[in-house]
């Protein structure tokens, strides 16, 4: 007899209704901190990434029917989590009266006027560089940069070839290191 994966046992108790509650307790406590930290290197800041969970668990709380199978419950919430930061990322741009260019240039200090940020002013340089990429290119140079994820699982998360996602990553590498080029 095949013993279950400890990740099929908890999506079959997340599925059942009298065991659902708890299993999502257990969800919520194994993935806060990887995919807060994700949330943070996207939208940079403490209170914000905090605002992005919790909008991650309801989004999450609220379509637990709607997953499938067919990938690995860190796939379904780290494509929550990346597409709620994104969104945010988005509605902020919007609200904001100022230029993009002029906020993602000051990442930096505010990024070192962080108290919750504990890098140094090279980190801050650099979370400044990627906060210039583009959505996608800045997201897939996160996912494989701080979480060391493979292009597979990245491709799975973002639902693109992985060639796409080579170039992706490379090209945000290439315009980082230019950055750091600029800043000497």
């Amino acid at each position: 007899m095949m013993m279950k994966t400890d990740d099929q046992l908890l999506i079959q108790q997340l599925l059942d209704p009298q065991t659902q509650r708890r299993a999502f307790e257990r969800v919520v406590r194994d993935y806060s901190e990887p995919l807060y930290w994700q949330v943070r290197r996207i939208v940079l800041t403490h209170e914000d990434a905090n605002d992005v969970m919790q909008n991650v668990f309801i989004k999450a709380w609220t379509h637990l029917d709607d997953f499938r199978r067919d990938s690995k419950l860190s796939t379904w919430l780290y494509r929550i989590a990346i597409n709620e930061s994104i969104d945010f990322m988005r509605r902020q741009k919007k609200m904001d009266m100022v230029s993009s260019d002029d906020v993602e240039s000051g990442v930096a200090n505010m990024l070192m006027a962080d108290d919750y940020f504990d890098g140094d002013a090279t980190e801050a340089q650099l979370q400044e560089a990627i906060a210039k990429l583009p959505d996608v290119q800045r997201t897939v140079f996160t996912l494989r940069y701080y979480e060391d994820m493979k292009y597979s699982e990245i491709s799975k998360i973002l639902k693109t070839s992985e060639g796409a996602l080579k170039a992706s990553y490379h090209i945000a590498v290439k315009k980082i290191s230019e950055f750091f080029k600029q800043r000497d």
